[in-house]
């Protein structure tokens, strides 16, 4: 089984294609969302890639229709038992009333020690922001480096609560990340910041920055697809 994807607008569609002996080319969509292509063993992948692109618009439909099955996450209560995540690891949470305020990872467990339990959750979205601060700029020292070979450098590296975005870059160099992205693993931190210091050398998203992208990352696509699962 192969796994590749598409670019249809905006969206990337990722599918499983499969090579069998058969005359036609099949395509469904699960109610994992997951894209299912069967194709006959001597046909081109990019007839196949033009084929997924003119059913595109079905293939959305049908992941929004299976999306609307999909139980929702919910809020996040901030009690002992709950798992949360943190580099792409899930741990459970235990909160205890004590003398301090402090949040400790503990094994499998993210600890907090709180001096009433209602702070629970002002505690630990503070130890994220500060992780954040620390692991983002340890995960784009490299990558900042890297990219003097095209002469560009970020003006600076912040940190902001975007809801609809995981990062963006500014006209004058400022790669902006989401906070959020400390509950994912390092590949999909370094794909978001690989992808907005390619702004720096590309402004829009034209086949140059997607060449760029590939080239200096090459399983970004891979990356992208598990935050998107992980954190969507």
């Amino acid at each position: 089984m192969i796994q590749d994807s598409i670019q249809f607008g905006s969206k990337t569609i990722y599918f499983k294609l499969v090579y069998s002996v058969r005359k036609s080319l099949g395509i469904s969509v699960t109610p994992n969302m997951e894209v299912l292509v069967k194709a006959p063993v001597d046909a081109p992948i990019d007839k196949i890639k033009q084929k997924l692109r003119d059913k595109a618009p079905w293939i959305l439909k049908q992941q929004s229709f299976f999306l609307t099955f999909h139980p929702k996450a919910a809020p996040k209560k901030y009690v002992s038992g709950e798992t949360h995540l943190y580099l792409g690891r899930q741990y459970r949470l235990k909160v205890i009333e004590g003398p301090l305020n402090v949040v400790k990872l503990r094994g499998r467990f993210i600890e907090v020690t709180c001096t009433e339990k209602g702070r629970a959750e002002e505690l630990l979205k503070k130890w994220y922001l500060e992780h954040a601060r620390v692991r983002f700029k340890q995960y784009a020292a490299p990558w900042i480096e890297r990219f003097k070979l095209y002469n560009v450098e970020p003006s600076s590296i912040v940190l902001r609560e975007m809801p609809t975005r995981w990062g963006s870059c500014t006209p004058k160099g400022k790669v902006i990340l989401n906070p959020e992205l400390i509950k994912a693993p390092k590949g999909c931190i370094e794909y978001v910041i690989v992808h907005e210091i390619c702004h720096l050398v590309h402004h829009d998203h034209t086949q140059k920055f997607f060449d760029l992208q590939e080239k200096e990352m090459p399983d970004w696509e891979k990356w992208k697809m598990r935050l998107e699962v992980l954190l969507a």
